[in-house]
This record gives structure tokens, C-alpha cells and sequence, in this order.
């Protein structure tokens, strides 16, 4: 069969439907949010537009059928993502930061546990998730051997309880939208602190408004300005026992195949905010002249960087397909592609997006174009879910290294069981 790039009548459907969404209503979130001086505000007043969110089924999409869900697939999801972030990040944000915290339970859930907490997230409520994964102290060593290291948050067994006590930050819409927590929290921690994370590291769920959870402050960051990234203490917080995703250890591989997720997502939110800055980029080579003659299009060196632009939007797009689509085929084992493509597109973006601002100039590092906005927002990307530096180059350095590698084995489609 051959390899075939087109979109089906059901994807390029999806496709229309999330770029009418997105031009028709993510497009006013900036000015929305613009009034608002604090993260929290900011973030409270995109709840209507994740509530449409919500009411056009992308929530529901992350579920599995079974559980109220439509399980669309990684590339649809990336065919929708992309022409969301193109006209906004934060609300696209909250819906991967809800996808994040419930991954533990879609991939690693009894029965039991999926038709607890994941069936809530099928009604029509405006529900956030969060995945409470990077310590204060940093995330990029969560699996070190040193117990006196890595991962501080720990849980212990009274009873039928757990009890946890430990600090997180970045812990995307752990807040809630009021500041009273998200519907639940998929906490990362150690269930023993004399044991290493591979007999330790462990996934309990905890509901936000679980007393001794509270969120300390929020980060006001740079770009992404309506999305809420708290720094969360949990004091003593009871849990049922009951509420651990599989059992002590198997935090390892649930915090995997949860990055596992987002990677080739991300892609195809790095491609939409190309796009949105080679959009403008264009549009203004085509009219502006800058005191001379013709429109700078005319000129080969802003014509020629455009076309840069384009070709580097082409092959992170493809590259994200590819990516999406040997996740799906392989129910998310794939711990390569992925990887590269976060990597790729998230650096990629950067310098597309500045290159975007050389062909406008001067004007671009101001409030007068979109472009200083978006290049706020891509600055986020090699750093977040997962450094580039600290965690993905890691990860995939660590599967280079093993013996039964096979470079060809993801160029193919397949991978290793």
C-alpha cells in the first residue's frame, strides 16, 4: 500500500470545523484576556471558551468510547490542534493539560478506576485535569537512583489511605478555574523515601478540592499568559487507597507513555504558531513597502526567507503525521519519533518565529504586530512538558544506547514490543 499523505473527508471535515472554531472564536481570547494582570484572572476568563471547548466534543476526545469518550486518535487530534493553536495557545493548553492528567488512567486504570474518574470528563462541565509531574526542585531527574534526590513528594500508607506531603510547580490547571483545584490531579510521587523510583515512583489521583491541597502561588510566565502553571502543596492529603494508578514502581512507565502523548502534539501546536507568524509575514511583505518603491516581497532576500518558513512549517507538519501516526498504530509505545518530533518543531519554532520578525523589522518587537506575542508563546516549547535538554535528548539517548536499537525500526512504522 502506498504511503499517502491526504486527509480523509472525515479529517479535512475536522479540519474546517477547528479552523471556523478557532478564526471565529479562539481569535478574541487575546483580547479577552488582555485586561487582566494576574495568571489566575487571565486564566478564569478563558473558562467560556474552554467550555466550547468542551460542548464541541475535544474533551470527550481524549476518553476512551467505552467511558463515555469519542477516542480520537492522535493524528486527528493533531490535525484539530494545529488550526487551534494557530489562533490561540492557552485554551488548546488547558485541553492538553487536562489530556495529561488523565493519560495514568486511560493507559494504566482498572476498570474500576476508569469509570470513576474518567466519566465525569464526559458530561457537559467544563472539567480540568492536571498532571503534577515536575518537583520545585526541578522534574529533570525525577528517575535518579539516589533516594535522597529525584522526586520528594511522597505517600505513605495509613490504613486505607494514603497520605502524601511533597511540593509541585508547573502543574498545568492544577488550580481549577477558582483557584479551588482541578476536578483531579494525577500526582507523581514515592511511596517509599529509602527506595530508589523504579521499586517507589508511583501515580495516585487526587481530587483538587481534597483537603491539605493548596495552591501557593501562581507563575506569571513570559508567554502562554493565560494558562496556569501553580506551585501546589499537598500537606497530609488523604487519599483513598484505592486511588494508586497500578502499584509502587510503575510510576516509571506511566510518566513515559503520559509524555509519550503530548510530544507529537505539541508539533502540531509549534506548527499553528508558525503559521500564525508566517501568516502575518507575508501578508505584510505583500503590502508594505518601507519608504521604497515595491512591496518587500519584491526583494529576494525577504522573499527568499519566506520561502525558509514555508519549507520549515512542511516538514515539522509531516513530521508530527508521522509521529501521530505511530503512536496510534502503536497504542503509544513509541518513545522515539515522538520525541524528535518535540524536539524538532519546539527549536524549529523559534527560529521561525524570529525569522518571521526580521523580514517585518523593528515593528515586530513591539505590540504593533502579533509576532512578539507568538514568539513569547514558542519560547515555551523547548522548555516545557519535558526540557528538551533535561528530559526528551535524555530519553532519547538512553534508547540509542540500547542494544537491541533499530534505527529503521520507527522510519518503518513499527516498534519492538
Amino acid at each position: 500500500m502506498a504511503i499517502d499523505f491526504d486527509l480523509s473527508p472525515e479529517q479535512a471535515a475536522l479540519q474546517k470545523a477547528a479552523q471556523t472554531f478557532a478564526d471565529n472564536r479562539l481569535a478574541l481570547v487575546k483580547g479577552v484576556i488582555a485586561p487582566f494582570p494576574t495568571p489566575e484572572a487571565r486564566f478564569a476568563a478563558i473558562k467560556p471558551f474552554y467550555q466550547e471547548m468542551v460542548d464541541a466534543g475535544f474533551v470527550k476526545a481524549l476518553l476512551p468510547v467505552e467511558y463515555g469518550g469519542t477516542a480520537m486518535s492522535s493524528l486527528d487530534f493533531a490535525v484539530a490542534a494545529e488550526e487551534l493553536a494557530r489562533a490561540d495557545i492557552n485554551v488548546p493548553s488547558a485541553l492538553f493539560g487536562t489530556g495529561l492528567g488523565l493519560q495514568p488512567i486511560i493507559h494504566f486504570g482498572t476498570a474500576e478506576q476508569k469509570a470513576q474518574f474518567l466519566r465525569p470528563f464526559a458530561g457537559n462541565d467544563p472539567l480540568l485535569a492536571s498532571w503534577a509531574f515536575t518537583e520545585t526542585s526541578g522534574g529533570a531527574n525525577f528517575d535518579t537512583e539516589d533516594t535522597s534526590a529525584g522526586v520528594q513528594t511522597f505517600a505513605r500508607l495509613e490504613g486505607d489511605e494514603w497520605v502524601i506531603n511533597g511540593d509541585k510547580h508547573f502543574t498545568t490547571n492544577g488550580s481549577g478555574w477558582d483557584g479551588s483545584g482541578a476536578e483531579l490531579i494525577s500526582v507523581l510521587c514515592r511511596t517509599d523515601p529509602t527506595l530508589p523510583p523504579q521499586e517507589s515512583l508511583a501515580v495516585i489521583v487526587v481530587p483538587g478540592d481534597t483537603p491539605g491541597v493548596k495552591v501557593e502561588s501562581y507563575i506569571d510566565t513570559m508567554g502562554h499568559r493565560a494558562t496556569a502553571s501553580p506551585r501546589i502543596t499537598f500537606t497530609d492529603v488523604r487519599v483513598p487507597a484505592g486511588n494508586i494508578i497500578g502499584r509502587p514502581g510503575d510510576g516509571m512507565e506511566i510518566a513515559r507513555r503520559t509524555f509519550n502523548w503530548t510530544s507529537p502534539l505539541i508539533g502540531a501546536a509549534c506548527v499553528g504558531r508558525m503559521r500564525a507568524a508566517f501568516d502575518y509575514a507575508l501578508a505584510f511583505a505583500k503590502t508594505d513597502k518601507r519608504s521604497g518603491p515595491v512591496p518587500i516581497i519584491d526583494y529576494q532576500n525577504v522573499g527568499y526567507m519566506l520561502v525558509d518558513i514555508k519549507t520549515r512549517i512542511e516538514a515539522a507538519r509531516y513530521f508530527t503525521w508521522k509521529a501521530c501516526d505511530l503512536y496510534d498504530k502503536t497504542g503509544g509505545a513509541d518513545e522515539e519519533l515522538g520525541h524528535m518530533v518535540k524536539i524538532y518543531a519546539s527549536e524549529l519554532s523559534v527560529q521561525t518565529v524570529y525569522d518571521a520578525m526580521r523580514v517585518v523589522g523593528v515593528n515586530s518587537y513591539g505590540d504593533q504586530t502579533p509576532i512578539a506575542g507568538i514568539m513569547e508563546d514558542v519560547l515555551c516549547f523547548p522548555l516545557y512538558d519535558g526540557g528538551n535538554m533535561g528530559v526528551r535528548r535524555r530519553q532519547l539517548h538512553g534508547l540509542l544506547k540500547r542494544d537491541d536499537y533499530d534505527p529503521m525500526e520507527s522510519a518503518a512504522g513499527i516498534v519492538s514490543a
